[in-house]
């Protein structure tokens, strides 16, 4: 892991309840290769959590939901699911319908910086840690 991508993380996890590196190795592995849906009236589907060379990776640069140019993408802050103003965004703090992330047909945590959800993972701490997918 780089440097600057540590320093990220370490900032990311004084916000979080996550105490230690092992920890975040289990949440990573608990995380990885979950659906991102949008709970808006079409169950948008966003991607999904997995190493950047797979084609709907959220981490694949030039894929569909990754690229910070496409409407699909939660990394585009001008679209509808990355702009910090809609309430489908995972990037509204104060959004009660961020997009869900599912793995094995279950609901297993919210994609949000909204605090105040129980079960929410930051998008930005995903971000940081896109090498460990």
């Amino acid at each position: 892991m780089k440097l600057r991508s540590l320093f990220t993380v370490i900032c990311l996890l004084a916000m979080t309840s996550i105490s230690s590196a092992q920890d975040l190795l289990k949440l990573v592995d608990y995380l990885k290769g979950a659906k991102i849906i949008a709970q808006d009236d079409k169950n948008t589907y966003l991607g999904k959590l997995s190493n950047s060379f797979d084609s709907e990776s959220v981490f694949n640069e030039f894929g569909k939901y990754g690229n910070d140019f496409s409407s699909s993408s939660i990394w585009n802050g001008f679209s509808t699911f990355g702009n910090e103003f809609n309430s489908y965004s995972p990037f509204n703090e104060f959004s009660s319908k961020p997009p869900i992330l599912i793995k094995n047909g279950k609901i297993i945590a919210y994609l949000t910086v909204n605090k105040s959800i129980k079960g929410a993972v930051s998008p930005n701490l995903l971000k940081a840690l896109k090498d460990q997918f």
